[in-house]
This record gives structure tokens, sequence and C-alpha cells, in this order.
């Protein structure tokens, strides 16, 4: 018994000798004019969609939806409204057939007509119509002039008046191994948009959560993707919440020569001039795309060393 131990022990340190080296030991070669620290470039390990993350991500369309098709009840109505797995829904509408599989999907509406940045209702107006993706049915019985289906799986419960669309199957998301965030990369060329909005009407985003952009396979953007989220300071400058650190003092008792921060230039004194919009633009965190249209893509935060925020810039990331 202890050989066969020792034997199985030894197996595994030969194989993991065998193993390559993974991307999160192989040393970087440094950018020009840096110098790779954990701080400046952290490692990023990236967290995998899985299933219910491809089918319940909802996505921002300017495509119009078919809404001849939707949940009309469901077995217990109208004592019950809200749909789960296994429920029997009866779907109205037209073209049903036997063992067809439907999504249910959401127009959505925001009823907090707060702006999380400046213009935001006027940039998801002009982005397209936001929709939740809720569940998927099959058609189980077309006998009568509503058709029955059963919820076979639901991302938030399904409720009369909601949308049935024929079922896609979506593409699968293949990760990068683990690499160095560099956390500092100046602006580049490379295809860019913003975040116009999260899913659930979410503004604070970490990892694992959806989020929409106003960039599309017109642009060039693919299922599998990646982006890298960015924020400048000056953006944190026009925030309502973020700016109000700006406007308080960050002098010390013993400090000779304060400095004056923008925007308090105007009662400032001997000090230095800290300009907010010199200050380096940072990232603050990785997306991979899930689902596109012509002009929009449905993301999903697989790295955030901070805070994302609706609003916050996006840049395509080859690496």
């Amino acid at each position: 018994m202890k050989k066969t131990g020792l034997l199985l022990l030894l197996c595994a340190v030969s194989a993991l000798a065998q193993m390559p080296e993974s991307a999160a030991t192989v040393p970087m070669e440094a950018p020009q004019n840096t110098l790779v620290t954990n701080a400046s470039f952290p490692f990023e390990r990236v967290q995998t969609p899985t299933a219910a993350d491809l089918y319940c991500a909802g996505f921002i369309t300017k495509e119009s939806m078919p809404d001849a098709n939707f949940v009309a009840g469901g077995l217990n109505s109208p004592s019950t409204t809200k749909f789960a797995n296994g429920d029997l829904v009866y779907l109205q509408g037209s073209g049903y057939q036997t063992g067809q599989q439907y999504t249910i999907i959401r127009e959505l509406r925001d009823p907090n007509q707060y702006e999380v940045y400046p213009g935001q209702r006027k940039l998801v107006a002009a982005t397209g119509q936001p929709y939740a993706e809720v569940g998927r049915v099959r058609v189980i019985d077309t006998r009568s002039r509503t058709a029955v289906a059963q919820v076979e799986f639901s991302c938030d419960p399904i409720n009369p008046g909601d949308v049935a669309v024929p079922f896609t199957e979506k593409q699968a998301i293949t990760f990068h191994a683990p690499v160095r965030f560099d956390r500092f990369l100046p602006a580049s060329s490379k295809t860019s948009g913003r975040i116009v909005l999260g899913k659930d009407f979410d503004t604070v985003l970490g990892t694992g959560m959806k989020l929409y952009l106003n960039v599309g396979s017109n642009q060039g953007v693919k299922v599998g993707d990646y982006f890298r989220a960015t924020r400048t300071y000056t953006a944190d400058l026009h925030d309502p919440v973020d700016s109000l650190s700006f406007k308080a003092s960050t002098a010390e008792d013993t400090q000779k020569r304060p400095p004056a921060i923008e925007p308090n230039m105007l009662t400032r004194t001997k000090g230095p001039a800290i300009h907010v919009g010199d200050l380096p633009r940072r990232a603050v965190g990785e997306i991979v795309v899930l689902t596109v249209t012509p002009t929009t893509a449905t993301g999903m935060v697989v790295y955030a060393p901070e805070d994302i925020h609706a609003g916050d810039g996006v840049e395509i990331d080859e690496q």
C-alpha cells in the first residue's frame, strides 16, 4: 500500500515537472519607460463565463425585436404570475411546433431616471433598446389556440407579457491564461467605446457582472474579444460623488507650500498646482465579449482590480 502511494506521488511530481510554464510565471518584458511591478502590472486571472453567464446576460440593440409571440400565463393563472424551472406556461402567437425552444426576453425600462454619468440617458437612447434574457422554454403541446410550454431554464422569474423568440445556440467563450495587466497603458488607435449600461441597470460593476457597450460587429468586434475598461481622473472630477474628494483639502498641517488641486486653483497658495488632466489614464478591469449586434456588444467583467463604472471607456485588448 505504501509503495503504491509513493508511486502515485512520484507520478504526480513527474507530471508537474513536464507541464509547460504557465503564463503567470513567464517573465514579462517591460514596455519602454516602465518597470514591471505587482502594483502596476498585477496578474490577471480570468473568470470563465458559464452557460448561465452566456444565456442570462441580456443585450442592447437598435434592431427591432419581434413581439407577436409572448407569455400569456401559466398553469395556475391568474393566482401565479411568476414562472421558473419546470413550470408550465402558455404562449400566445403563431408558428409554434412541438419540441421547439424559445428564449424568453423582456423589453426593459429604467424606472430610476438618475444619470450616473453626464448624458447617460441620451447615450443609452442612441445605443438602442435594452432587453433582459429571462429564460428558455420548450413547446410541448400545440393543440389549443395557446401553445403549452415548459420552462427548461430560468434566469429570473418569467412574467406574462414577456416575449418569446426562437432559441439560438451561443458561441462558447475561450478564455486566456493568466497574464500581466498593464494598469497604465496609454490610449491607442484601437477600437474603443464606452460602457453605456450595466445589466439590471447596475452602475458599479465587478467580476462576473454583465454590461453593454456601444461598439459592435460594424467596428470589428467579435464574440470572445477582450476589452480593457479605462477611466481618467478627469472623469472622476465630473462625477458628483468622486469629485467631492478633489474639492476637499489635501494639505498636511506641516506643509509650508501645500498644493492646489483642480478645481481649487482659485484658492491656491504658493504651492504647486496639480492638474487632474495630467494624471495618467488607468485601467480598471478586463471585459470579455459574450454577444454582439452590428452596433453593440454584451460583455462580462472577468477581472477587476477596482470597481468598474457605467460610463467608463473601453478599448480592445489584443493581449
